[in-house]
C-alpha cells in the first residue's frame, strides 16, 4: 500500500520502512533473479528442484500491484521477518556439526546498496519466550499436557486454504491410517468454496471423531499455534507454507511437512525442505493439480513422526529452532518508525 505514504518524501526529517512478509530467499530468487535475468545462487541439483511459479493474480490485482509500484521508490528499508541463522551469512551455527550456507540477506544487501537502499532482518517477529506465553485455557491445551514428547502431529492450513470434499475426505483417511497421534484444526477454509455465497459446513463422517478420541484431536474452532508448536507434545507440523507459519514452526523447533497450495507457499516448501532440511514434501510442486491421495498423506506422516529419517529432520530443526531463539535473544531491535507501508508479496 504505498500510495498511503507518498508524502514522506516532503517530511525532512522523516523515512517509510517497508516491511515484507515473505522470506528473503523467495524475494531474491523471484523478485530480483528472475525479472533481471540473473543466476539464483544454487547448485544445479537445488536449481533442478525449486518450484517454477506461473503467474496466477486475477487482474484487478496486477494492476493495483502495478499501481503500488510507482511508489515503491520511496522506502528508505525493506524490513524482514527473518533472521542472519536463517538466510544471512555463511557460518557454524552453535548448536550445528556443520556449515549452514544461505547468504541470502548478504546478496540482497549488496544488490540494494546500488539502488541506495537498505535490508534488515529484525529477527522472527515472536513473543521472546513462546512456551510460556499464556493462553487461555483450552481442550488443545488440556489434550497436549497429556500427550508423550515429540509424538503430536498438528495439521492446520491456514485462513485461506480450500479443500474440496474429495480432498477433506483423502485428508482425513490418511491421518488416520498414519496411527499417528495428530491435532487437526479443521476451519471454514477447509469446508469448501469461501468466496461463494452460501454458507457450507463440511461434516466429517459418522464415526470418524469417535474412533480417534482420546488419541487424536479435531479442533473446529481458533487454536493457539504458537502454543501448539511450543508444546513438549509436538513433534511435527502439516502446514501450507505460509511464510509466518513457517517462521513460527523454525523458531519452535519443530520439522514440517509441507504441502504447499498457491503464492509464494511452494518457494517457501522448497526453502524448509531442501535448503534448511527440517521437513518433508507432502507434494511435489509439478504435481499441484493432482489430488494428493490418502497413502501419499499416510506415507509421509510416518516418515516424518515416526522413522529414523523423521527422527533426524526432527533433530536438525531443534537445533535450528535452538539457535534462532539464541540470536532473538542476543540482541534487542528497536527503531524509531514514523510510516511503514506493506508489500503484497
Amino acid at each position: 500500500m504505498s500510495y498511503n505514504v507518498q508524502d514522506v518524501t516532503s517530511l525532512h526529517n522523516a523515512e517509510s520502512y517497508k516491511f515484507k512478509c515473505v522470506s528473503v530467499f523467495f524475494m531474491y530468487s523471484s523478485f530480483i533473479c528472475v525479472p533481471n535475468g540473473m543466476p539464483i545462487p544454487l547448485d544445479e541439483d537445488l536449481l533442478k528442484k525449486l518450484p517454477i511459479l506461473e503467474p496466477d493474480a486475477p487482474e484487478e490485482i496486477n494492476k493495483l500491484v502495478e499501481f503500488q509500484l510507482q511508489y515503491r521508490d520511496i522506502r528508505a528499508v525493506d524490513l524482514y521477518n527473518s533472521n542472519k541463522i536463517l538466510e544471512g551469512i555463511v557460518m557454524i551455527c552453535p548448536y550445528f556439526l556443520s556449515y549452514l550456507v544461505n547468504p541470502f540477506l548478504a546478496i540482497m544487501e549488496k544488490f540494494a546498496s546500488t539502488q541506495n537502499k537498505k535490508q534488515w532482518e529484525i529477527r522472527p517477529i515472536l513473543p521472546a519466550k513462546v512456551d510460556h506465553v499464556s493462553y487461555k485455557r483450552n481442550k488443545c491445551s488440556d489434550w497436549l499436557d497429556n500427550q508423550p514428547p515429540r509424538l503430536v502431529l498438528y495439521v492446520f492450513f491456514g485462513s485461506s486454504t480450500t479443500f474440496s470434499d474429495k480432498e477433506v475426505m483423502e485428508l482425513m483417511m490418511g491421518l488416520e491410517r498414519s496411527k499417528q497421534k495428530f491435532v487437526w484444526v479443521f476451519r471454514d477454509g477447509e469446508r469448501g468454496n469461501i468466496f461463494s455465497e452460501e454458507a457450507r459446513r463440511f461434516e466429517l463422517p459418522d464415526g470418524f471423531e469417535e474412533r480417534i478420541e482420546g488419541f487424536r484431536l479435531v479442533v473446529r474452532e481458533w487454536a493457539p499455534q504458537l502454543e501448539i508448536l511450543a508444546h513438549s507434545s509436538t513433534g511435527g507440523f502439516m502446514s501450507h507454507c505460509g511464510w509466518n507459519s513457517c517462521i513460527e514452526c523454525i523458531t519452535a523447533g519443530v520439522p514440517m511437512a509441507a504441502w504447499a497450495m498457491h503464492s509464494e507457499q511452494p518457494p517457501n516448501a522448497f526453502f524448509v525442505t531442501e535448503i534448511l532440511k527440517t521437513g518433508l514434501l507432502v507434494r511435489e510442486w509439478k504435481k499441484h493439480e493432482e489430488l494428493v491421495t490418502a497413502s501419499a498423506i499416510e506415507n509421509v506422516t510416518r516418515k516424518l513422526m515416526a522413522s529414523e529419517e523423521g527422527d533426524k529432520i526432527r533433530k536438525r530443526a531443534e537445533e535450528l529452532g535452538a539457535s534462532v531463539r539464541e540470536s532473538r535473544e542476543r540482541r534487542c531491535f528497536s527503531t524509531g518508525v514514523i510510516f511503514f507501508h506493506c508489500s503484497y508479496y
